[in-house]
């Protein structure tokens, strides 16, 4: 790639920073878009990402690392807190919450937070892995095929469990008025259970649960299919890697 190019023009009306960057490069508009929206173009020192911002005199440059790739959709990982409703949800997505362990190499742009569709959503009173994306492929995978994926849950719980209960739990129960598939269901700690199981329903596992004799205090989903939350903190998100498959 070339060394960073800046070019002063003499005093205009304001044009878009697509064609004035088309001019400066002598390149094509749609590439001069291309970079734009990659975030490689800066208007006086501050990325601007939209090819239609209107420029005059500014100062334009262009980042010497600048590549014509397309953008490519983005799927985001988020530990959402509990009780907190879609809309809140939603707001926590910013370029300030992203976790600083996240080790996609991705850069962050204004485009990674338009259009994100959530998925496989938590009950109300759960907290933990909830999944934004852009691509169809994901959404194809955690909505349509839902029902394949597999999901765990630390459930924290209290009271007394039932005789044979935690066999019941991981089959043998039924829930509104079906019986249950076998699931796995073990003791994670003397109060916390984790469940993994695939397609469950609103309210299943507090049910579950009751069943035994328990009462569920906390619910926090981990993980869904092979992707983990892991150690991504309470309110912060990551990208989802290349190599990572739910």
């Amino acid at each position: 790639m070339v060394a960073r190019l800046q070019i002063a023009f003499p005093m205009t009306e304001p044009v878009r920073l697509a064609k004035r960057l088309a001019e400066m490069l002598s390149c094509s508009r749609r590439e001069a878009e291309l970079y734009i929206a990659g975030g490689w173009v800066t208007v006086d020192g501050q990325i601007v990402e939209e090819p239609q911002f209107k420029v005059s005199q500014q100062q334009i440059e262009l980042d010497p690392q600048a590549t014509l790739t397309p953008l490519e959709p983005v799927t985001i990982l988020l530990h959402q807190p509990v009780a907190l409703d879609s809309a809140a949800v939603q707001q926590l997505i910013r370029a300030d919450t992203r976790s600083a362990d996240d080790l996609s190499g991705i850069r962050p742009l204004k485009h990674h937070f338009a259009k994100l569709s959530p998925t496989l959503p938590l009950e109300s009173n759960a907290s933990g892995l909830l999944v934004f994306t852009q691509d169809y492929r994901v959404t194809r995978k955690l909505t349509d095929d839902a029902a394949t994926v597999e999901q765990e849950y630390i459930v924290e719980v209290s009271g007394e469990l039932a005789p044979a209960g935690l066999k019941q739990l991981n089959h043998g129960l039924s829930f509104n008025g079906r019986l249950l598939p076998p699931i796995k269901v073990s003791w994670q700690s003397e109060n916390r259970l984790r469940f993994a199981l695939k397609g469950p329903q609103p309210g299943q596992i507090a049910h579950m649960c009751e069943s035994v004799g328990l009462e569920v205090l906390s619910m926090k989903r981990i993980r869904l299919g092979r992707v983990a939350m892991a150690k991504l903190p309470v309110g912060e998100w990551r990208y989802l890697g290349a190599g990572e498959r739910f």
